[in-house]
């Protein structure tokens, strides 16, 4: 879809949530804080984790109610039918009455023929306010990933320290997954990256050194899965695939302190990370510490890095790679 969007974000690190967004838009530029905008959109903005909705952009305003009535006054609206406005104090960084929004923008739509309808609206205007501009949009897409319905442990075979399964699938996004991609995770743990890419359509692909990990994969797959997937007994630093095979690797990288690989873990990453660059030309790579160094040492270059904190005493560092 083109045209420009505005783009509602979810957490609280806008970098990362607009880097994913990139996987489903153009032109992806932070606004403010919780908002972005777009030049086009695609059907896969449904799939994005860190992207609540994109609305179709009217226009920007200052962040008052008067400033707001007065751009959707002047507005060209060509839409007919029911609507609702729904008024969004972003983050709750303004005091803006969201209520005398919603009274005094959608009596101006009715007096332009439109009906309220509060539950099941033809259309939903959402004007969104943050400290220094509002935006005003039409609702287009409104993302509805049901990550609470398959949290770690909530799953048939889980591990402590698994992954959040919004972060794996920002993970699967940024990696490349897509329908018809095959994503590849040489550490797959219980399963949770390779459970995303799945969901979005691409053939997951795992292989894990601990054949307790395989079996419950295969048990975690298996229960939400009923696309293309396969997990293997294997080594990371030896896998048993084929050069240039898949479309993209993504890992999360045993950790020092809770790893039970004794020594240094810097020898098996760069195997790893030497694998992954025979089999793909792009790579995620997380872990308790930056990889980069080392992926450049196996011809990987660096596109993208951040830094994401799980509590006090654990921060990801997120590595997004691609061939040289």
């Amino acid at each position: 879809m083109f045209g420009v969007y505005v783009l509602e974000l979810a957490g609280d690190d806008d970098e990362f949530a607009a880097y994913e967004a990139e996987c489903a838009a153009s032109a992806v530029e932070l606004l403010a804080p919780g908002l972005a905008t777009a030049r086009g959109i695609t059907d896969r903005l449904s799939d994005l984790a860190f992207t609540h909705r994109a609305s179709e952009l009217v226009g920007r305003c200052e962040p008052t109610v008067g400033d707001a009535r007065a751009l959707l006054t002047a507005a060209t609206i060509s839409r007919s039918g029911s609507v609702a406005v729904r008024a969004i104090n972003v983050r709750g960084l303004t005091d803006i009455d969201t209520q005398a929004v919603e009274r005094k923008l959608g009596s101006v739509l009715v007096d332009r023929g439109f009906t309220v309808d509060l539950d099941d609206p033809d259309h939903e205007l959402r004007v969104l306010f943050s400290p220094d501009t509002c935006a005003v949009g039409w609702l287009a897409v409104e993302a509805d990933r049901g990550f609470g319905s398959r949290q770690p442990g909530d799953r048939p075979f889980f591990q402590p320290g698994s992954m959040d399964p919004m972060l794996a699938r920002a993970l699967v996004n940024i990696a490349g997954a897509r329908p018809g991609a095959t994503v590849l995770d040489p550490m797959c743990g219980t399963g949770g990256l390779l459970l995303e890419a799945g969901l979005i359509g691409a053939r997951a692909v795992g292989v894990d050194a601990q054949e307790k990990m395989v079996t419950g994969t295969h048990q975690n797959l298996n229960a939400y899965l009923d696309g293309d997937w396969a997990v293997v007994r294997g080594d990371a630093a030896s896998l048993p695939i084929a050069a240039e095979q898949v479309d993209t690797v993504v890992f999360d990288a045993p950790y020092g302190r809770q790893s039970k690989i004794a020594g240094d873990l810097n020898p098996l990453i760069r195997d790893a990370l030497e694998e992954a660059r025979r089999v793909a030309t792009r790579c995620v790579i997380v872990g308790d510490r930056p990889w980069a160094q080392v992926a450049h040492q196996t011809g990987w270059k660096t596109e993208a890095s951040f830094e994401r904190r799980v509590h006090r005493s654990l921060i990801r560092y997120i590595t997004v790679l691609r061939g040289a």
